[in-house]
């Protein structure tokens, strides 16, 4: 079984379960390796948080396909647990897609997420933001659905999660007519992108029996609710996109103010800990072991 195979299955173990479960996001390899130490069993690699991270830019269509994908990779590669990727629209038209989708999945996913805006995307609590028609959008998840099929009569396998951005631009209506037209193209996963309230959160959940996720965005949107409020309206999973992110651009900028001021900055991760999360203590096992 592939590595993409092994946690697509344990993805599938995770939504079968009646607890919704809470899914921190990642944007590099130490961030991921933080969320799989603190207990969480899945994540999500956020699109808005590489960009940041990596390229020091916004999210609206900037980063490629190749330098989303190779962060993935070394994410996949520092955690055990299930890893859901942001594949934008699939870097292209159905063909494209398909290749998305196992590109993804070779590089160790869970899951990858194919959504319906028109290229070049944006966050989708942002402004600006336009989708395609919906035979298009649909196109794209049943080309998604194709790849994952081809990948499992091989031995991989990968679960599609579909998003639409239609809320904001074509309303309630048309965001839940495509939810159901992804379901029916083979959709794993349902993600209907910033609903405007509690109501709109629970139209969406009853109109499908497919898993679904709640993009929990600070200051978005969409309401931040607390996680047993999510799962009593039915969520299967609650993405937190951007609140590592944040978290650590805040203690950065703080500790960035102590040193412009002149003094140290405090409430520092100590030494031994950061020692042994980056691995420092793991690796001195594996030198022992060898020896001479």
């Amino acid at each position: 079984m592939t590595l993409s195979a092994s946690r697509a299955a344990a993805l599938r173990d995770l939504l079968a379960k009646p607890e919704m479960a809470v899914m921190p996001c990642c944007f590099d390899a130490l961030s991921a390796k933080l969320i799989e130490q603190a207990g969480f069993p899945a994540t999500f690699m956020s699109g808005f948080a590489v960009s940041a991270a990596r390229l020091g830019l916004p999210d609206t269509g900037l980063i490629s396909y190749g330098e989303i994908v190779d962060t993935g990779r070394n994410i996949c590669a520092a955690t055990g647990i299930p890893v859901i990727g942001d594949g934008d629209t699939g870097y292209g038209n159905a063909v494209n897609v398909k290749r998305t989708v196992k590109g993804y999945a070779q590089a160790g996913f869970a899951s990858v997420m194919i959504e319906d805006q028109l290229w070049p995307k944006r966050c989708g609590h942002t402004r600006g933001k336009a989708v395609v028609e919906r035979a298009e959008a649909v196109a794209r998840i049943q080309a998604a659905a194709d790849a994952r099929d081809e990948l499992r009569d091989a031995g991989g396998d990968i679960l599609i999660l579909a998003r639409s951005d239609a809320r904001g631009t074509d309303g309630l209506d048309e965001g839940l007519r495509r939810m159901e037209a992804f379901a029916a193209a083979g959709a794993d996963i349902l993600f209907l992108e910033a609903p405007k309230s509690e109501e709109e959160m629970r139209a969406f959940c009853q109109a499908t029996d497919k898993p679904t996720l709640a993009n929990m965005v600070e200051q978005g949107e969409t309401p931040v609710l607390p996680p047993k409020v999510l799962e009593e309206i039915g969520y299967g999973l609650a993405a937190y996109p951007l609140t590592l992110l944040a978290a650590a651009m805040k203690a950065m900028q703080d500790a960035l103010a102590a040193f412009k001021a002149g003094e140290h900055p405090k409430d520092l991760l100590d030494w031994d800990s950061l020692r042994d999360v980056v691995g420092f203590n793991a690796y001195y096992q594996e030198e022992e072991r060898y020896r001479s």
